[in-house]
This record gives structure tokens, C-alpha cells and sequence, in this order.
């Protein structure tokens, strides 16, 4: 017979609760969405989708705060995130003003759906590779976001989605696109939230969060339509020429960073050949 302490010790396998409770939060809102949308309560729809953003926001944090991060986590976020950002917004916005187009209204909502999948799986394979100042592509919660005040701003107005159902499906198409381009979006990730800031600063977030307050749904929209067109102007001015992989296709952040730095060290070299010849004419001046 073998004494218990001889035999090896057994790992205890299970999953790490407070971040998964939070992912699933977020899966829970995203489902709510569309049974609201299914009962033709949008504005709640829309509210839901928001809601599922911040819980999807918190849950990474946490886990890397209390040091709880697991392959499993990473796997269920995905998942959740595809049914909060991807399903929900495209069923959202179908059942509010697409499903009057036939065929064209549900296959824009499919090709939204479709792109977010697409994000996150590329998102999935390029972490630890892409530079993390940058997303690649528009992230999934912005899209939704768009397509979520889009709605809940509709609504806010009492405007009949079916009346606008054809501008809907373009910018529903639109974000889905933007989403599996190569366009280059900020991450924001460089903000150092641990620092000290001004009392100003403060004071500016309060401010915020009090126009935020007084028209939501219009000041979102106005938001994250500004960050959606961001990245094709971001992109722009950081590469040297824009060619098409910058746009769509198997370009990647390495590509992007080195047009980057050489654009970068261009300027700097070009500004270092202008200091010399301001020394020297001040010099000039001195001797006058």
C-alpha cells in the first residue's frame, strides 16, 4: 500500500470567480439587449449594450489587479464580447430599423456580426505582437457603442428606425468594415491612471461626467462617431504613403511601425539640419 504522503500532489483545478463574475455580467447585458429589442424596448437596449462596455472594461482590470488572469478567462471574454458587441448591436439595430429592407437589412446586420468575429478573432491571435499603443482596426465595444447611441439618440427623438432604415444599414455596414480594416485606432493604454494629476484635471472629469448627464445618448454619439473616423486620419499621418494594405488585408503593426519610426527620424533629421543654420546666424548676429 502507498501512504497518501507519497503519492503526488494533485492540482486543484476550478476557475477564478470575481472576473468571470464580471464577464458574465456583461454576457447577461448583451442578451438583455436583444430580448429588449425583441420587444421593441430600445432605448433599454441600448442602455444595456453601455452597461455591458463597462463591464467588459472591468473585468480585465480586475484580473490583472488581484492577479487572477487564466487562459479560460481570456476564452470567455471572447465569447461574451461577440455576443455583447457583435450580436446584440446587429439584432439591436435590425429589429429597430433594418428588418424594413428584407434581404439588404439583415444581411448588413450579418456583415456587422461577421466583422466582429473576424476582430476578435485577429485581436486574439496578435496579442503580445501589436504595438499597444494602437488598435488595429476599430475595437468592438466603439462599434457597438456607435451603433447603441445611434439607436438610443432614434429613440430619444421618436424617430421611426423604418424611415431611416437605408442610412442605418450603411453606417451598421460602415462600423462592421472599420472593424477588420487596418486602420490604426488610438488605445488610450499610454494614460498613466496610477499618476498624480492637477486639481484642474479633476475638475475637468467632474465636468464631463455633468455634460455626459444631460444628453446622454447625443453627447455618446457625438463621441464615438469622432473616435470611428479617427483611425483612417491617424492612419494617414503616420504612414510615409498610403497604400492599400494600410487600409485592408494582411498588413501588419511591424509594417506600420517601421513607416512610422521613418517618418519619425525623417522629421528629426530634417529639424537638426535647420538648427545649424540658426546657430550660425545668430553668431552672425552677435558679431554685428
Amino acid at each position: 500500500m502507498t501512504n497518501k504522503s507519497d503519492s503526488p500532489t494533485t492540482t486543484h483545478r476550478g476557475i477564478y470567480l470575481l472576473p468571470n463574475l464580471l464577464t458574465t455580467a456583461g454576457l447577461f447585458s448583451g442578451f438583455f439587449a436583444i430580448v429588449s429589442s425583441m420587444n421593441s424596448q430600445f432605448e433599454a437596449a441600448a442602455i444595456a449594450i453601455f452597461v455591458a462596455m463597462i463591464f467588459d472594461g472591468l473585468d480585465g482590470r480586475v484580473a490583472r489587479m488581484t492577479n487572477t488572469q487564466s487562459p479560460f478567462g481570456a476564452e470567455y471574454d471572447s465569447m461574451a464580447d461577440i455576443v455583447s458587441f457583435g450580436v446584440a448591436p446587429a439584432i439591436v439595430t435590425y429589429n429597430y430599423g433594418l428588418s424594413s429592407l428584407g434581404k439588404f437589412g439583415w444581411l448588413a446586420a450579418f456583415i456587422y456580426v461577421a466583422c466582429a468575429a473576424l476582430r476578435l478573432a485577429r485581436f486574439n491571435t496578435q496579442i503580445g505582437v501589436a504595438d499597444k499603443r494602437y488598435f488595429q482596426g476599430l475595437a468592438s465595444p466603439a462599434a457597438a457603442a456607435v451603433i447603441a447611441s445611434l439607436v438610443w439618440t432614434g429613440v430619444g427623438y421618436e424617430m421611426n428606425g423604418h424611415d431611416y432604415s437605408i442610412p442605418l444599414a450603411i453606417i451598421t455596414a460602415f462600423c462592421g468594415l472599420m472593424m477588420v480594416s487596418n486602420f490604426r485606432y488610438s488605445s488610450f493604454k499610454e494614460l498613466d491612471l496610477r499618476g498624480k494629476v492637477p486639481f484642474v484635471a479633476v475638475l475637468l472629469i467632474v465636468l464631463a461626467f455633468t455634460l455626459v448627464a444631460t444628453s446622454p445618448a447625443e453627447i455618446l454619439l457625438a463621441v464615438f462617431a469622432i473616435y470611428a473616423v479617427s483611425g483612417p486620419i491617424i492612419t494617414i499621418k503616420t504612414v510615409k504613403k498610403l497604400k492599400l494594405e494600410h487600409v485592408v488585408g494582411d498588413n501588419t503593426d511591424e509594417e506600420l511601425n517601421e513607416e512610422t519610426i521613418t517618418k519619425n527620424d525623417n522629421s528629426k533629421d530634417s529639424s537638426s539640419k535647420k538648427e545649424p543654420t540658426k546657430k550660425a546666424a545668430t553668431k552672425e548676429d552677435k558679431k554685428d
